[in-house]
């Protein structure tokens, strides 16, 4: 089997950990647009869920951001 493209290594990514967040797309996939590889992924059917977190940056601040994962069946 070849090189996996991005939309299969996040797929991979979810099954592996239950589900992804744009830092662990940048960091682990080398992927910088994660919300365009989901929108792929949804519109050839895949059943991936985002909700938003709320984390906190470096300085202390609150930060959001979306972690994704698979709907529960």
């Amino acid at each position: 089997m070849g090189k996996k493209n991005q939309r299969e290594r996040i797929l991979q990514y979810i099954n592996d950990f239950g589900s992804i967040t744009n830092l662990d797309a940048i960091r682990d996939l080398g992927c910088q647009r994660l919300a365009s590889r989901i929108s792929e992924l949804k519109k050839m059917g895949y059943p991936i869920i985002g909700e938003f977190e709320t984390g906190k940056n470096r300085y202390g601040e609150p930060t959001h951001y979306k972690r994704y994962s698979m709907m529960k069946q």
